[in-house]
């Protein structure tokens, strides 16, 4: 006969932080399963404890017990992040009860006398994630950290970004006697070293966001100067072509004043935005204008493309808004960092249209579209046809 299991939530980890039925619940259980730390304060009352993580190992040893109930502690609450969720469908065929707990979450916010009902949650325990990225377009983010990202790499990435002066907090051995509650600025923590599995709670005043929902921004919300500039009908449909995701990481190439790119960077608040551009002025625009619209996602790369093109990283969606008659080098530029990337190119001249039709032609899902626009101007009492240049939009993806 299967013995029954018990899913018992520890809490952040010491017996005081777990409930009392939790705790009543690992006492009735004589074999305990789970990581090292949660099981050091039963060790002492004679139960047997076995230390293990992973959820095919637990249940593969409950496999061999005959006599229960079989209690299992996991950190935190069961329904929170929890060993829970892979172990569950692992347990077919036995009874199986649940025990919540309190979480890191909740755990820390009382400490710090804070709510938490609004708060962004995000897991980089165990798993890269671009935990910087959510922080940069939340007011509020707690983060479990671990593996690939501990709680002074998030500090770093934040103050590379220009949030060094997003709050922090970091609690480390929660609900222990040498438990540990850190704060200042992502700058000032960005020097510290803290625990694998600590917990990061950040606070934004100024979230990377749209103003509406809607692309696009008007033009006269850019600051232009001389500067060529994709005009915001055009930017609507490209930014529709590109496809864009929360986090993308995306290249302009060409940027000009840099107009896609902050439309980009805010369509991808966890995401990244490189602005390639080899024109000093245009340059010192594309800075003003991601000032101007909170875009702290977006790095302006001075030079050339494809040679410009080498340091950054992997692009999932590229915009080609100036080519410099590079355009074959720079697609192969951006497929040998990602084949299965996405690309969107403008064109006005019927140069560039021959050579983009070729190109885009054996990409995948490759479209080509032209587009007229035109504008009212008062001409005194009356209202004139201004009509722009026509354009041609080639979209497309490599192969992976």
């Amino acid at each position: 006969m299967k013995p029954e299991v018990y899913l018992i939530a520890a809490g952040p980890g010491s017996r005081e932080a777990m409930t009392l039925e939790a705790r009543q619940a690992a006492a009735a259980c004589p074999v305990l399963l789970g990581a090292p730390r949660l099981l050091e304060a039963w060790r002492e009352e004679g139960k047997q404890c076995l230390p293990l993580i992973a959820a095919g190992d637990i249940a593969a040893q409950i496999a061999q017990i005959r006599e229960g109930p079989v209690g299992v502690l996991l950190s935190g609450d069961a329904g929170f992040f929890s060993g829970a969720a892979p172990l569950r469908p692992l347990l077919e065929g036995y009874r199986v009860r649940t025990f919540p707990g309190v979480s890191s979450l909740s755990y820390l916010c009382a400490r710090l006398g804070q709510s938490w009902q609004d708060v962004r949650i995000v897991s980089a325990h165990g798993r890269s994630h671009n935990a910087a990225g959510e922080i940069q377009c939340h007011e509020r983010t707690f983060v479990l950290t671990g593996g690939q990202t501990r709680a002074e790499d998030i500090c770093k990435e934040l103050a590379a970004r220009g949030l060094g002066r997003v709050e922090i907090w970091v609690g480390e051995r929660l609900s222990y006697p040498e438990e540990r509650i850190v704060s200042g600025t992502a700058e000032e923590l960005a020097g510290e070293r803290f625990d694998s599995l600590a917990v990061l709670l950040a606070r934004n005043p100024r979230p990377v966001a749209r103003p509406y929902a809607a692309p696009a921004l008007e033009d006269g919300d850019f600051a232009r100067g001389e500067v060529p500039m994709t005009k915001g009908e055009i930017r609507a449909l490209v930014l529709s072509r590109l496809r864009l995701e929360a986090d993308s990481v995306v290249w302009d190439v060409g940027a000009g004043t840099g107009s896609v790119s902050v439309e980009c960077a805010l369509a991808c608040p966890a995401g990244r935005v490189f602005a390639v551009e080899r024109d000093p002025r245009a340059l010192e625009l594309i800075g003003e204008n991601a000032a101007r619209h909170g875009a702290t996602n977006l790095t302006a790369v001075a030079g050339a493309a494809p040679a410009a093109l080498a340091a950054l990283p992997a692009p999932d969606r590229v915009f080609l808004g100036g080519t410099g008659g590079s355009m074959e080098e720079i697609l192969g530029a951006v497929f040998a960092k990602n084949p299965a990337a996405r690309v969107v190119c403008t064109a006005l001249t019927l140069e560039t249209v021959a050579q983009a039709a070729r190109l885009f032609a054996p990409l995948a899902g490759a479209d080509m579209v032209q587009i007229s626009v035109t504008r009212t101007r008062r001409a005194g009492p009356y209202h004139l046809m201004d009509g722009q240049n026509p354009v041609w939009i080639f979209s497309g993806e490599g192969r992976s």
